[in-house]
C-alpha cells in the first residue's frame, strides 16, 4: 500500500461524506428548518423597523 493507495481511499470517504451531507441537508424533514432559517434576516429588519417606528 503505498501513497497513491491512502489518497485514493482519503478521496472515497470525502466523496461519500460530501454525498452523505448533501443528502442530510435537501432531505424534506429539514425543509422546515431551512424556511425559518432563510426568513430570519427579513424578520430582524421587520423588527428593528418597527422599534424605530415606536421610539419616534
Amino acid at each position: 500500500m503505498d501513497i497513491n493507495d491512502i489518497r485514493g481511499i482519503l478521496t472515497a470517504i470525502i466523496f461519500f461524506a460530501f454525498i452523505g451531507i448533501w443528502v442530510w441537508a435537501w432531505s424534506s424533514r429539514r425543509k422546515k428548518d431551512f424556511k425559518a432559517s432563510a426568513a430570519l434576516p427579513l424578520e430582524e429588519d421587520t423588527y428593528i423597523t418597527t422599534n424605530e417606528r415606536e421610539n419616534s
